[in-house]
């Protein structure tokens, strides 16, 4: 298993399209609903490509044999008052490499990147009752509060969220 940091999705776009269709359609709530479609994909990932050549973004993926497994991505603040923070999105695992502990080692990667470059915060929320709580949880993340019915899960029923923030 290799984790590296990635500036481009041109050369495995087909693996993250391929990971974030098998994430939704196990019903992860990465901002996507059932049934999920190709283009929409393809679409999200173009948009993921232009904020890494812009440097607003930046994205981490888990490799096994060179096939992606894992992503995890790192949204950096443009604001002037934010500049010292990050958001985490979308922790991806394939289904077939979860309990391997790929989100872990995503995360570790993507923290101590995000200490290079100067961030001092990262946040992130999550649907209320993901199994993601308890990993968040694990790597020193403090949950902030809950918002009833902020997103629509996969399936289209409206969930609450749970923020959570790390100071670094």
């Amino acid at each position: 298993m290799e984790i590296k940091e990635i500036n481009s999705t041109s050369e495995i776009a087909n693996d993250l399209t391929s990971l974030l269709i098998d994430c939704v359609e196990s019903g992860a709530s990465v901002g996507f609903l059932t049934p999920v479609s190709h283009q929409e994909v393809e679409s999200y990932w173009s948009g993921v490509e232009s904020d890494l050549s812009s440097g607003n973004r930046r994205l981490f993926v888990a490799l096994d044999d060179d096939v992606v497994v894992g992503a995890v991505q790192l949204s950096l603040c443009s604001k002037a008052n934010g500049s010292h923070r990050g958001e985490v999105e979308k922790l991806m695992v394939k289904t077939s490499s979860r309990g391997q502990g790929v989100s872990k080692k995503l995360m570790s990667l993507m923290e101590s990147t995000a200490s290079e470059i100067g961030l001092q915060l990262l946040v992130l929320d999550t649907r209320l009752g993901d199994v993601a709580s308890l990993l968040y949880r694990s790597v020193g993340y403090t949950e902030a509060g809950q918002i009833p019915q902020f997103a629509r899960s996969s399936s289209g029923k409206l969930e609450a969220t749970v923020y959570f923030y790390k100071q670094l």
